[in-house]
C-alpha cells in the first residue's frame, strides 16, 4: 500500500501524537551521541510518541551516527530526519536508516517560480523512492516567502508534496499564533496537520484541539531553550496535558 493510501497519522497508536526533537548538542562526536541516546530514552520513558533528529546544533554526521542506532538498536520506536539546509541528505539518510518520516522546512512557498518547478521536481522524484512519508512546512520559522501566491495556493501545492503541513511561529521555542493555526486548518481541512514549534503545557490543549499533532523541544528543557538538558519534569508536566486532552476527545 502507497503513503497515498495511508495516512502520516497510522504510524501512531494514540491521537494527538507528540514527536521530541533531538537537538544534537556536544562538543564531539561521541558526546552528541551519548546525549542523543540519553535524550532520546527520557523522551520514550516519559511517553513522547516519537522522535526527530536534526542538525540543529551538530551536522549531518552527528544525525547519521544517531539515526544508525536508533535503526540497529531501537527499532520499536517511531523515529524521523531533519537535515536543515540539505533535504536530499535527509532522503538518503531516511532511506538508509529506515526512517519513519522525513521533515523539510519548507515545503512550498520558499521559492521563485522557476525555482520551485525545479523543486517540485525533485520532491516528487525523492518522494516516489522513499517508503518514509514526508511532512513539510508552510510558511516556516526563519523560511523566505518568495512564491507570491496566496496562502490557500501555496497549501493546495503543499498537500500535494507532502504527507503532512507543519506550521510554526516565528522561531525555535517561539509560540505559533492561534490565528495561523486555525486559518491553516481551515484551508487544510481534515489533512494532517503538524505543530512544528512553540507548543507548551499552558498552550499544548488549545492548539492541539485544532491540529493533529505536535514536534515539540525547546519546553522539554530545563530552561525552556533549545540548548537546555531534557527535563523529566516538564516532559511529564507536557505529557500530562496532552493525555487529558486525549482522555477528553474519547
Amino acid at each position: 500500500m502507497s503513503k497515498k493510501e495511508v495516512s502520516f497519522l497510522s504510524l501512531f497508536n494514540k491521537n494527538k501524537p507528540i514527536i521530541g526533537m533531538i537537538h544534537l548538542k556536544g562538543s564531539d562526536r561521541l558526546k552528541v551521541l551519548k546525549r542523543a541516546i540519553m535524550e532520546i530514552n527520557l523522551y520514550i520513558e516519559n511517553e513522547i510518541d516519537a522522535i526527530i533528529v536534526e542538525n540543529y546544533f551538530g551536522d549531518r554526521y552527528d544525525v547519521e551516527q544517531v539515526l544508525k542506532e536508533l535503526y540497529q538498536n531501537k527499532k520499536e520506536i517511531t523515529y524521523g530526519v531533519n537535515i536543515l539546509g540539505d533535504y536530499v541528505k535527509a532522503f538518503d539518510l531516511a532511506n538508509k536508516y529506515k526512517a519513519d518520516f522525513i521533515q523539510v522546512d519548507s515545503i512550498v512557498g520558499h521559492l521563485n517560480k522557476t525555482e520551485d518547478e525545479i523543486f517540485d521536481n525533485k520532491i516528487k522524484n525523492l518522494t516516489i523512492n522513499s517508503d518514509s512519508f514526508l511532512i513539510g512546512g508552510v510558511r516556516f520559522k526563519y523560511q523566505p516567502y518568495l512564491s507570491k501566491r496566496t496562502l490557500k495556493e501555496d497549501l493546495i501545492i503543499g498537500m500535494n508534496r507532502c504527507n503532512a503541513i507543519v506550521v510554526s511561529g516565528e522561531g525555535t521555542g517561539i509560540e505559533t499564533e492561534l490565528m495561523k493555526i486555525k486559518k491553516f486548518r481551515k484551508i487544510i481541512g481534515d489533512f494532517p496537520f503538524i505543530i512544528g514549534a512553540g507548543l507548551t503545557a499552558n498552550n499544548c490543549e488549545e492548539q492541539l484541539e485544532i491540529a493533529d499533532a505536535g514536534i515539540v523541544g525547546s519546553y522539554l528543557k530545563t530552561n525552556y531553550k533549545d540548548y537546555g538538558e531534557v527535563s523529566i519534569k516538564n516532559t511529564r508536566e507536557f505529557m500530562n496535558k496532552v493525555k487529558k486532552l486525549r482522555k477528553d476527545k474519547i
